[in-house]
């Protein structure tokens, strides 16, 4: 059985500040590239609708050079709380791109200094910044210069085992005049492997007076109990665990607010959700909606006798008759008692 203890009920019991800005809800979605644009964020706010939400990364050098906002930067107006995260080593064009965020309606401007992805660190962004701090530091004071909003870093522990700088780098965000900090539990070098390593994220919380907030294996609402116990950070930040299950940040935020765990959802309401989303995407990107919906596709499809054929068949889907045949045919079968409920564990 889950309980909060007295201890972390009086620490979340009321809003977190971001600097000026006021956030009712100590639940997180992340932001993941590919996955949090605006459809998803709608089925995550449907359940959560006092979180904060991210959109995917924006290249702040692409933005340099367009002239239209790419549609990752579209939000609705009604959808706040909502942040924009950039990512780049130019702290001029970060400082441009986060005027445009602004100006797109960002509460606050998060900094991605933690992505592991080759084609983002040879760059020089996401995580190498942790080998650059000097760049780091001043791509937040020139953000912070340019904008009214606060602006917000998210990282990993450091590059590698052997270089872990957590502390030293968090230290200097926060003079360098950053508001709140998301600290992932892995070293650029694990990837998304291993387990996150917790105790750094509350060696953080204990040297910064800034919000700090705990990121790296909350799958669960127990997961995120834990860490916010384990490590006394105001916030958690949910990532992987809302793939194909936009419910989590809503429960784990029911959770902490009444100390009631939600039902979570059956099977036929997951899918029918994919069904939704999936819609919601073709209507949103048209053809490039279908492609990317695949892989959200079987990310639904799990906990049902017949899940691992029904997944590879979405994988697959090139129409939208297509995809929601699939959908409504696996849905008609559990209902009809053809296939019941079951334990299945998916690796993202």
């Amino acid at each position: 059985m889950i309980t909060l203890s007295p201890e972390l009920k009086s620490r979340i019991s009321t809003p977190l500040k971001i600097g000026s800005f006021e956030v009712k809800s100590r639940v997180f979605q992340s932001p993941l590239s590919g996955v949090t644009d605006l459809v998803f964020r709608r089925l995550v706010r449907r359940y959560a609708p006092e979180s904060m939400m991210y959109t995917e990364m924006v290249n702040a050098t692409g933005l340099h050079y367009v002239k239209e906002l790419p549609k990752i930067m579209e939000v609705d107006p009604q959808e706040r709380p909502i942040s924009i995260q950039l990512f780049d080593c130019r702290p001029d064009f970060l400082a441009e791109a986060a005027i445009k965020a602004v100006s797109e309606g960002a509460d606050t401007v998060d900094i991605n200094m933690g992505c592991p992805v080759n084609k983002i660190t040879k760059n020089g962004g996401g995580s190498s910044l942790l080998r650059q701090p000097e760049i780091a530091e001043q791509i937040v004071r020139e953000v912070v210069k340019a904008v009214d909003v606060p602006v917000t870093v998210k990282t990993r522990i450091g590059w590698s085992e052997k270089e872990i700088t957590i502390l030293e780098f968090a230290k200097r965000m926060e003079d360098a005049g950053a508001k709140m900090i998301t600290v992932h539990g892995r070293t650029r070098a694990q990837g998304y492997n291993g387990n996150a390593k917790w105790e750094w994220i509350a060696k953080v919380k204990e040297i910064l007076t800034i919000p700090v907030i705990g990121n790296g294996d909350i799958f669960t609402v127990e997961a995120a109990v834990k860490c916010l116990e384990e490590t006394g950070a105001d916030g958690v930040m949910c990532s992987r665990g809302t793939l194909g299950y936009p419910f989590l940040v809503g429960e784990v935020d029911h959770f902490l607010k009444t100390g009631e765990l939600l039902s979570p959802p059956t099977a036929i309401q997951r899918l029918q959700c994919a069904r939704e989303h999936f819609f919601a995407l073709w209507e949103y990107k048209g053809d490039r909606g279908i492609r990317q919906a695949r892989k959200h596709l079987t990310w639904y499809a799990k906990g049902f006798v017949g899940a691992a054929d029904l997944r590879g068949k979405l994988s697959l889907v090139e129409t939208v008759q297509q995809g929601l045949d699939l959908i409504d045919a696996a849905i008609e079968r559990i209902a009809n008692g053809y296939e019941i409920e079951i334990e299945e564990t998916i690796s993202y």
